[in-house]
């Protein structure tokens, strides 16, 4: 055995290449400390626009253009150190950006608690007449879906308390986050290479190894450091909750996920639906699971062998390079100008791309108004996952290019159930594309397992955490209390329901309930399962249809915030409040798993 120890190298050992520029936002610490310098100068002048927004269209005109320029900054200085941050969770220098950010942004918040009060005051006559001023034409879309938030909207001085407690909101999630990505040490294992690092980002690739005590081990000693911990993991999780209700109720909403899906203008009976047409489906993934037992010629199914590729010969070395260009090749139906944006953004440095000491785990797109749309991802090239995983952040990228270059800032974000379409469009174009081009019939079972997997991963497991979310909140929402117990019962529950008969679970199986970063961002799985629904329908149309289609997906890319996400969807060719996409969804999962039985089983 080669016992050559490889290690994870630290955040000063990564090649500048590799990693993302940032001084499109700012050139260093330095220039960063000046601008928030002169964000908290400009929180002293928010004041003097109180009690002017109602006297005319020009009024409010002036107070939303010294608005949109300060949030232009806040979103600079929040990108930046956001991004510093995610390089390494243990550098005391970024988290200290971070921390002071928020706390002049508390600030912010506080001064200008009284605007959106003031702005709702406005008579209905009169708040018609401004919205038809062509001074306020940019600003339209933002005050009419600002009018919407009227019935939960509180008293200035109620808004002023709020804003003063936002800056300790977030602590869980930060506690959560410092806790998993930077104290925890999960060591090393010893492997044929030698001793290999195991961490949150290389977790997946002992999970895809053929060699099944491999896996066993490095389930054991990952799930080893989570159960040391589980106290504290359902104490953070259980604060998330409690947070996420108190809001809820402080501003009137019926529940903490009606407060979630109202600003998307998304009706709970899409959740609901969703979790209804899964659970009708899961008949056909209890089956992939029993394909899986009998092709792996396993007794039992165990937590540890869900991951591991069913065709591992076929599995490929993917460097960095050649993903961008299969990449590209896969997205050329969607014309040069998308193609050669992309490209010129991952081959540069629009990306910080292998994995360092502190860097947190995962991917992220973050795509800003006047910045790059940057990619976090911890690339592994010998990971086939992680070349779907850059496409979809890729996807996320683009939107975020198009939407900026064709909206005001004031509603150009888009929301987060139109970003899963982007990101999960992408995936299938690669999908298909590889598929095409596969050199044997290895090569096409192993990427049509691949598929299986990515959709399942993302309709049917995103399905089962959603569900997850639905019913904590609900226990809080009764005044059940959310121990570690109470949390690890419920997740095993949907556990046993998901995977079904096959999968004999471990003791500690349940603790994947309390290591899910997405769980501090309340209901907001589920979009994953909606988007990736909605974008299988849209790459049919697109691959399938004529300039009409691909201007219609376009059209969607560049709609930004300017419509709700049912209203653009429904224009670029599928209606999500129906349970039709769902269904289809479901549908082509089947019939991959279909094909995957016919070529192993």
């Amino acid at each position: 055995m080669n016992t050559t120890e490889k290690t994870i190298p630290l955040r000063g050992q990564a090649a500048k290449e590799d990693t993302w520029d940032l001084s499109k936002l700012f050139i260093d610490d330095d220039e960063w400390g000046k601008a928030l310098a002169e964000y908290e100068k400009r929180i002293e002048k928010i004041p003097a626009f109180r009690g002017t927004l109602g006297q005319s269209a020009e009024s409010l005109g002036a107070y939303l253009d010294f608005t949109r320029a300060f949030l232009i900054m806040e979103e600079r200085l929040g990108y930046y150190a956001e991004l510093r941050q995610a390089e390494d969770e243990g550098d005391n220098a970024a988290r200290t950006l971070a921390g002071r950010l928020a706390m002049a942004s508390s600030k912010a918040h506080a001064a200008s608690s009284w605007d959106v009060p003031e702005i709702q005051a406005v008579p209905d006559d009169r708040m018609r007449e401004f919205l038809s001023n062509p001074l306020l034409s940019e600003y339209r879309i933002y005050l009419e879906k600002l009018l919407r938030f009227k019935p939960y909207i509180l008293s200035e001085k109620e808004e002023r308390l709020l804003a003063l407690h936002a800056e300790g909101e977030n602590t869980g999630s930060e506690a959560f986050s410092a806790l998993t990505n930077a104290d925890m040490d999960f060591g090393t294992l010893d492997t044929p290479e030698g001793k290999l690092p195991l961490s949150q980002s290389s977790w997946i690739l002992f999970m895809e190894n053929p060699n099944r005590d491999l896996r066993r081990r490095a389930y054991e000693a990952f799930y080893r450091n989570f159960s040391a911990h589980k106290t504290t993991l359902a104490c953070l999780y259980s604060a998330s909750i409690k947070q996420d209700v108190i809001r809820a109720r402080i501003r009137g909403y019926p529940s903490a996920r009606a407060a979630a899906l109202f600003p998307d203008n998304v009706g709970e009976e899409v959740y609901d639906n969703l979790i209804s047409v899964v659970g009708k489906n899961l008949d056909i993934l209890h089956r992939y699971y029993l394909l899986r037992r009998r092709v792996l010629k396993l007794d039992k199914l165990r937590h540890y062998d869900v991951y591991v590729p069913l065709a591992a010969k076929a599995a490929r070395k993917t460097p960095w390079n050649e993903a961008v260009e299969l990449i590209a090749c896969a997205l050329k139906p969607l014309g040069s100008e998308y193609v050669e944006t992309l490209r010129a953004g991952l081959l540069g440095r629009w990306a910080d791309r292998y994995e360092n000491k502190g860097k947190r785990s995962g991917a992220f797109s973050a795509g800003s108004f006047t910045a790059d749309p940057y990619i976090l991802i911890n690339y592994k090239e010998d990971s086939i996952r992680d070349v779907f995983t850059l496409a979809h952040e890729g996807g996320h990228s683009m939107h975020s290019w198009y939407s900026a270059r064709s909206n005001p800032f004031m509603h150009y974000n888009y929301t987060i159930f139109e970003a899963e379409v982007a990101s999960t469009f992408n995936e299938e174009l690669l999908f298909r594309y590889l598929l095409a081009n596969a050199e044997s019939d290895e090569m096409k079972t192993y990427l049509i397992n691949t598929r299986v997997d990515e959709i399942l991963g993302t309709l049917y497991r995103q399905t089962m955490f959603a569900e997850f979310e639905k019913i904590t909140h609900e226990l809080e929402e009764n005044g059940v209390p959310l121990t570690a117990d109470m949390l690890r019962g419920e997740y095993r529950k949907l556990l046993e329901k998901y995977f079904g008969p096959e999968l004999v679970m471990e003791e500690t199986s349940d603790l994947e309930g309390l290591r899910i970063p997405h769980f501090y961002r309340a209901f907001y799985v589920y979009k994953y399962a909606t988007g990736i629904s909605a974008s299988l329908a849209l790459a049919g149309r697109v691959l399938s249809g004529g300039e009409g289609e691909r201007l219609a997906y376009f059209n969607f890319l560049k709609s930004g915030g300017s419509r709700f996400p049912i209203e653009a969807l429904k224009a670029a060719g599928v209606d999500m409040s129906s349970p039709a996409p769902v269904e289809a969804a479901c549908r082509t999962f089947a019939g991959l798993v279909e094909n995957l039985e016919k070529m192993i089983g």
